[in-house]
């Protein structure tokens, strides 16, 4: 259960940030954090509560946190923020819910170039838009 949430970037990714207090401010600035907004919520949550909630903040009005928060909220909530398309016979198709997997193993660090991951990152959006 989390009492704060928000976003931060860090090494140019921008990701959602769940808390206990507003001290994890002090924390990810401290290792190098840049644009933290962490704010208190109404009550404690759930991360897929507080994905949900931070969907009707104010946070989306800036695209980039808005990425991060529509990604968070895929992750733990498994909705894909998709349009639906209409088909030729008049029904409608939605995106198939993601399964879970199991996840790899994690592997060293390795430093990463921002330019090169957005323009990874740009490309990977494009095939999936397409």
């Amino acid at each position: 259960m989390f009492k704060v949430a928000g976003v931060s970037k860090h090494q140019g990714a921008v990701k959602v940030r769940f808390a206990n207090d507003t001290t994890r401010v002090k924390i990810l600035a401290k290792n190098g954090h840049t644009d933290i907004f962490l704010m208190e919520l109404p009550k404690e949550m759930e991360k897929t509560e507080v994905c949900k909630y931070l969907l009707t903040t104010d946070l989306m009005q800036t695209p980039e946190f808005a990425e991060a928060i529509e990604a968070a909220d895929e992750k733990y909530n498994g909705a894909a923020v998709v349009k639906s398309a209409t088909l030729k016979t008049g029904t409608t198709a939605t995106a198939p819910k993601k399964t879970k997997s199991k996840p790899a193993p994690k592997k060293k660090a390795v430093p990463v170039d921002p330019a090169a991951k957005m323009a990874e990152l740009k490309k990977r959006a494009e095939t999936v838009a397409e």
